[in-house]
């Protein structure tokens, strides 16, 4: 199952290629944060994204991340696995 779950961005690590760290649940990893250009001038270091296939789809508030992240984590197994995968995952 692919879910799209939200994550912090850390920073941006190559504003060339679109590429961003990312907090999600305690795993950093690198995203692609293309598709969130044109979306009120992208993301910034702080900002709450949610991330499928390694790409941030949509950016959302604080609340919404939070509140996706208890609902994802009441699917269990689930969302155990996204974020397994999530962490063998690499983006340079």
């Amino acid at each position: 199952m692919c879910l799209a779950i939200p994550g912090q961005v850390i920073e941006l690590v190559d504003a060339a290629n679109y590429i961003a760290r990312v907090d999600v649940a305690g795993v950093r990893r690198n995203v692609n944060v293309g598709l969130l250009v044109g979306d009120s001038g992208g993301v910034r270091p702080g900002d709450w994204v949610l991330i499928h296939v390694g790409f941030a789809i949509s950016r959302v508030d604080e609340d919404e991340a939070r509140a996706t992240r208890e609902l994802l984590e009441g699917m269990g197994r689930d969302y155990e696995q996204e974020l397994e995968e999530l962490k063998a995952s690499v983006i340079e």
